[in-house]
């Protein structure tokens, strides 16, 4: 009697085990209303990665159906619905190289700049980003003048041209601290918005917990355990009274590009991941 209530409990755990299983199991060679279905009930459910993965499904096995652009367009969506904002820029391009009128193509290229702006918690770790949005947004208001969401882009790119200017000040704020004034100086002569008043811009808040390990972009709490020599910046960095203007400014602006180019290739990465 014991060895089969033992042999019915194990056919019981085993049935329970491969029936979970089996919800894991690969699906493929499915109507396209069957991956459309999906996506949306996933979607409903919060569940954005298994979603993408019937788009995945839905885009492979048919290319050519009238469901995915509407699909396209509800992921790119959904995607600034939960604040993940490089995966809904991701959408959007795919949609305007695919699908997209000129009426849909204004409202996607405001869904880029928005979520380029979106994906901005710390200005001072994103150079690349805040300098593309910019453009994005400069050239959108030239392209749509007339445009509904013209002044949501002009106030985003104010923000935009803010952060800008701080992280500026934070590099020139750098340069002075390893006694470097004529590159501090070239940083904080980078002002193209005369307009706007400079001297009337404050650095954003940093949260205290994070401000103990980030800084203020103007010091460390660290920072008085550095010694105050040179050794501390580069054991062969020269002074600038050795360099003339002209090299300084060269410099400045081949390693600002450098850094740019660098960004750009790992934001490159990280989107094709």
């Amino acid at each position: 009697m014991k060895f089969k209530t033992n042999i019915f409990i194990l056919l019981f755990a085993s049935i329970l085990f491969f029936s979970g299983c089996s919800k894991d199991i690969e699906e493929y060679n499915k109507p396209a209303a069957y991956w459309y279905s999906k996506m949306i009930s996933s979607v409903a459910d919060q569940d954005l990665e298994r979603a993408d993965n019937y788009y995945s499904s839905l885009q492979g096995e048919h290319i050519g159906s009238p469901l995915l652009p509407e699909a396209t367009m509800m992921l790119a969506i959904a995607h600034m619905h939960f604040e993940e904002y490089l995966l809904s820029e991701h959408f959007a391009n795919e949609y305007i190289k695919r699908y997209a009128d000129a009426n849909e193509r204004e409202f996607l290229d405001f869904l880029k700049i928005k979520a380029k702006y979106m994906a901005l918690p710390n200005p001072r770790r994103d150079q690349v980003l805040i300098q593309e949005a910019i453009k994005e947004g400069e050239i959108f208001k030239a392209t749509y003048p007339s445009s509904m969401y013209y002044a949501i882009v002009d106030t985003m790119l104010t923000n935009l041209r803010m952060a800008e200017a701080a992280l500026n000040e934070a590099i020139a704020s750098l340069y002075d601290r390893i006694d470097k004034p004529r590159s501090a100086e070239y940083y904080r002569n980078i002002k193209p918005q005369p307009w706007i008043h400079w001297d009337e811009i404050d650095r954003a808040n940093t949260v205290w917990y994070k401000a103990w390990f980030e800084g203020d972009g103007t010091a460390s709490w660290y920072g008085f355990l550095l010694p105050d020599t040179r050794s501390v910046v580069s054991r062969n960095s020269v002074t600038e009274d050795e360099v003339d203007d002209e090299e300084i400014l060269q410099n400045s602006k081949d390693v600002q590009q450098n850094f740019n180019d660098a960004m750009k290739n790992m934001n490159q990465m990280g989107s094709k991941i």
